[in-house]
C-alpha cells in the first residue's frame, strides 16, 4: 500500500509543481503536462483530488491493521504535505530566486522539504503500518530523509548535465530562474561525491533489518543515486 500511495500524492504534487504560476514546465516524462493537455484550471483540481485521495486511500484500503497504527498513519501523512512539510521547500526556494547570500543548511531545508517529504512519508507509514517498534520507525525516517535528500541532489545535477530529451522535462531550468542548486553552490564534482555520502549513510542506516524486507529499500535508495532522469 505505501507505494501506491507514494505515486497518489506524488502526482498530486507534481501536477501542482509544473503549474505555470510554479516551476511551469511544460513536459513531465517527456510527455505534455497535466495542465497542457486538460487546462490549468482542471490541472488544479486534479492535484487537489488526488492529494485527497492519498488520505481516503489509507483509511479505507489498510487491512489487518490495528486502527491506532492507521490513525498514526494517517497523522504522519498529513504532516508530510502540510506548511510545516511538503509546502515550505518550494516556498522557501521560490523566495530565494536571485539570492545570492544562500548557504548549504539554507539549500537543505528547500530539499528535505519537497519531494524528501514525500518519501519519508511512504517509508515511515510502512514502518507503521507494518508493525514496526518506535525506534525502528525513526531510524527509517532518517534513512528516508537521507534518499529524499539524495534524490533532489540528483536532481540538481541531471538538471545541469542531461539535455530536455534525456531528462523527459526542461533541461536547465534551475540555472534560468536563478534558483540555488548544489552544483551551483559546491560544484557538479563536489555535489556528486555528497550524493554518494548520502546513499551510503542511507544504506548504513538498514544494516540489522531483515535482508529480504530491507531489500526494496535498498534497491530503492540505489536507483534514486543512479537514476539518469
Amino acid at each position: 500500500m505505501p507505494v501506491g500511495l507514494q505515486l497518489i500524492t506524488l502526482v498530486g504534487s507534481l501536477i501542482h509543481d509544473d503549474l505555470p504560476c510554479m516551476d511551469n514546465d511544460d513536459l513531465r516524462r517527456g510527455k505534455p503536462t497535466n495542465h497542457k493537455v486538460f487546462c490549468e484550471d482542471i490541472a488544479f483540481l486534479a492535484g487537489d483530488a488526488l492529494l485527497a485521495f492519498a488520505f481516503e486511500h489509507v483509511a479505507i484500503s489498510t487491512v489487518g491493521v490495528k486502527p491506532g497504527r492507521i490513525v498514526r498513519a494517517i497523522g504522519e501523512l498529513a504532516k508530510s504535505i502540510r506548511a510545516e512539510g511538503l509546502v515550505a521547500g518550494p516556498v522557501v526556494d521560490i523566495n530565494s530566486e536571485g539570492l545570492t547570500d544562500v548557504g548549504l543548511d539554507h539549500l537543505e531545508f528547500i530539499h528535505v522539504h519537497k519531494t524528501a517529504a514525500l518519501l519519508e512519508a511512504v517509508v515511515v507509514l510502512g514502518a507503521i503500518l507494518g508493525g514496526g517498534c518506535d525506534e525502528d520507525v525513526e531510524r527509517l525516517r532518517k534513512f528516508a530523509m537521507y534518499i529524499g535528500l539524495l534524490f533532489q541532489v540528483v536532481d540538481d545535477i541531471l538538471d545541469v548535465t542531461k539535455s530536455s530529451k534525456e531528462l523527459g522535462k526542461t533541461a536547465g531550468k534551475d540555472l534560468l530562474a536563478d534558483k540555488v542548486t548544489y552544483p551551483k553552490l559546491i560544484g557538479i564534482e563536489k555535489s556528486k561525491e555528497f550524493a554518494e555520502k548520502l546513499r551510503s549513510d542511507s544504506l548504513e542506516l538498514l544494516q540489522g533489518f531483515d535482508s529480504e524486507k530491507a531489500a526494496p529499500l535498498i534497491a530503492l535508495a540505489n536507483c534514486i543515486a543512479y537514476r539518469q532522469n
